[in-house]
């Protein structure tokens, strides 16, 4: 037969089971306690990391008074677009300035946009001289080598000298017609945006000019290039800036330099080499008598006088290496 408890004593035991059991057997409610705990440690570590790093951050920044600034941050756009229209806005440079309503020097000090290269008195009165004063100064050129001829030991009234020396003071006006002339003019404002930035060479210009110290000739070619900063220049202005300073009374190293000058003036390219080679009558002719003897003088300008490799390749080009 099977006992039954009672109701009472039932509720007695299942109470007495239930206090036993949760004694020894984890709660729900402590396994949630216990897990928030557990949890809390790495989101507190990386809360307190990311305070460090905005800590960090916040240093970095420019302060109100300008202590600390920017200006390390590279531009976005590295490289101008090929297009000028795409291009950004550029600030504009200090201009010269402007007295009277005529430009000043320029920086190149070999240029002078107004008389020319080193204008003396005499330059300035031939360029602004009318028909008058003109006709005047070849008087004085003319009565000047009807002098030299007596002098020499020539007749001057001999019908072959006759009218030489008026042919001689024409002939030597065109001989320096340069000093009438100058950069700005002759470029014209020949000037392009192609973005293009590769060499640029115009070689073997006849070059003829006086020497300044015997007033006897020079000849020989020129080779000029240049790699454009995006603008380039009319080809034909390079033998026309070449023949302007030719045109003076000179000696070779400075006209190779001022030619290379006027180019980086008015162009601002990357850089500017300028090679001649020429032969000279006054040690042809007199003095030592040397024929065969060549002079080379060069100048490099910007890139070509950093970078050996560009200057080797423009040599090359001309074709000096290959000779050397």
């Amino acid at each position: 037969m099977v006992q039954f408890a009672e109701p009472g004593r039932r509720a007695k035991l299942a109470a007495k089971e239930h206090s036993s059991g949760s004694s020894n057997l984890p709660s729900d409610t402590d396994d949630s306690v216990h897990d928030s705990v557990k949890g809390s440690q790495p989101e507190d570590g990386r809360v307190n990391k990311k305070k460090r790093r905005w800590r960090r951050f916040k240093d970095d920044l420019p302060e109100p008074n300008g202590d600390k600034s920017m200006s390390k941050r590279r531009n976005s756009l590295s490289k101008a677009a090929r297009d000028p229209r795409d291009e950004p806005e550029r600030k504009e440079g200090k201009k010269a300035k402007v007295v009277q309503g005529t430009e000043t020097r320029s920086p190149t000090p070999v240029i002078d946009f107004d008389g020319l290269s080193r204008p003396s008195r005499g330059t300035r009165e031939r360029l602004d001289e009318n028909s008058e004063q003109a006709a005047e100064r070849l008087d004085k050129m003319r009565a000047a080598v009807r002098t030299i001829l007596e002098c020499v030991g020539e007749d001057p009234d001999r019908e072959g000298v006759l009218d030489t020396p008026a042919r001689y003071a024409k002939a030597m006006l065109f001989f320096t017609k340069g000093y009438q002339q100058n950069v700005k003019d002759i470029v014209n404002d020949a000037i392009f945006h192609e973005g293009h930035n590769e060499m640029v060479i115009v070689k073997d210009i006849e070059i003829f000019s006086l020497c300044e110290h015997h007033l006897v000739p020079f000849t020989g070619k020129m080779h000029i290039g240049y790699i454009p900063a995006d603008n380039v220049i009319g080809i034909s202005k390079l033998p026309r800036i070449a023949e302007m300073f030719s045109r003076r009374l000179q000696v070779q190293e400075r006209l190779t330099k001022e030619v290379a000058n006027a180019i980086m003036e008015v162009l601002k390219p990357q850089g500017v080499a300028v090679v001649m080679e020429s032969s000279h009558l006054c040690m042809v002719m007199r003095g030592v008598e040397k024929t065969t003897a060549t002079t080379i003088t060069s100048c490099v300008l910007g890139c070509f006088e950093r970078k050996e490799k560009t200057r080797n390749e423009f040599l090359s080009l001309v074709g000096l290496n290959r000779r050397m």
